[in-house]
C-alpha cells in the first residue's frame, strides 16, 4: 500500500474515470475526513499530482458552499494538443515540470513506458550537468525538439 498522497490520487482518478462528465466535486473537508487527514494533505495532492502539466484543470471556491472542482483537459486536436504542450514547455522549464509533461503524453498514449524513461534521463539535472538558469533553458529546447518530432511522428 502506497503512502496517502498516492491512495488520494488514486482514488480521485478512479473517480474520474468513472464520471461520465470527465468532472469531479469534492468537498475538501469531507474527503480529509474519509481519508482520516488534514485538509492540506488534500491541498497538497491536488496542487502536486493535477496540474496543468499533467493534463487537468483545478477550480475551487472557498467557504461555507465550497468545492474544489477536477477535471481532465481534453484537447479537440492533435494540433491544439500540442501548442498546448509547447506553450507549458515554453522557454524554460524545471525538472520536475517537465516530467509532469512526459507524464502526461505516457498517460496519453502517446509515449511508451521506455520512451518516457529515455526522455526523462536526457533531461535529466544529471545528464545537463549546467548552472542555473542554462540548464532549464537547455531542457526546454531539447524537450520543444522531442515533442515536435513525437507530433509529426504523428501526423498532427
Amino acid at each position: 500500500m502506497g503512502n496517502i498522497s498516492d491512495i488520494i490520487e488514486k482514488y480521485l482518478q478512479q473517480m474520474l474515470a468513472a464520471s461520465d462528465s470527465g468532472m469531479v466535486e469534492i468537498k475538501r473537508s469531507e474527503l480529509a475526513d474519509e481519508f482520516q487527514c488534514v485538509p492540506s494533505q488534500i491541498n497538497y495532492v491536488i496542487s502536486t499530482r493535477f496540474t496543468v502539466e499533467k493534463g487537468y484543470l483545478v477550480e475551487s471556491k472557498r467557504g461555507g458552499g465550497g468545492f474544489i472542482r477536477i477535471r481532465r483537459a481534453r484537447l479537440h486536436s492533435q494540433k491544439e494538443y500540442f501548442a498546448d504542450l509547447l506553450l507549458h514547455i515554453g522557454e524554460t522549464i524545471p525538472q520536475i515540470t517537465a516530467e509532469h509533461v512526459i507524464s502526461r503524453l505516457q498517460e496519453d498514449q502517446l509515449l511508451t513506458e521506455r520512451e518516457a524513461i529515455l526522455i526523462k534521463g536526457i533531461i535529466s539535472r544529471e545528464t545537463l550537468q549546467l548552472p542555473l538558469p542554462l540548464r532549464d533553458e537547455l531542457r526546454a529546447r531539447m524537450l520543444r525538439s522531442m515533442v515536435s518530432i513525437l507530433f509529426g511522428r504523428l501526423g498532427g
